[in-house]
């Protein structure tokens, strides 16, 4: 039986079963994927769709602080809003890095409804110079 091949692996790397690039396997993995795409594509650079992505770069040289970490949980929102509607986010977390005060720590966890069936996870990514 033929394995099953949902969507590209984000990050991109290259594939040990002879794709172009790896893919994943499971609806975790593909959700997971979709979400990291969106969130770290800058808005204007996919071609048709311009509005596809975020902003979250521009943040990097702004103060660490309440209201530019509200501003990042908004532009995540709508992103998520916007383009994966099947994905319901259940909380954002803006955080300075504890190693890194220049950085934050985002923490976006959400939960993918498939029928009857829900299920909860979370990504994890830092925003740094």
């Amino acid at each position: 039986m033929s394995d099953k091949y949902l969507n590209i692996r984000y990050p991109f790397q290259d594939s040990p079963d002879g794709f172009f690039v790896d893919l994943n396997k499971t609806t975790k993995e593909a959700v997971k994927s979709d979400l990291l795409h969106l969130l770290l594509t800058n808005k204007g650079t996919r071609y048709y769709l311009p509005d596809f992505g975020t902003n979250l770069r521009r943040y990097i040289f702004q103060p660490n602080d309440a209201p530019t970490h509200n501003e990042i949980i908004g532009e995540i929102q709508i992103a998520v809003d916007t383009y994966l509607p099947g994905l319901k986010i259940v909380s954002i977390d803006v955080n300075v890095d504890e190693n890194n005060e220049n950085a934050s720590i985002v923490n976006v966890k959400f939960t993918v409804t498939q029928g009857v069936f829900e299920e909860t996870d979370f990504i994890e990514f830092s925003l740094s110079q």
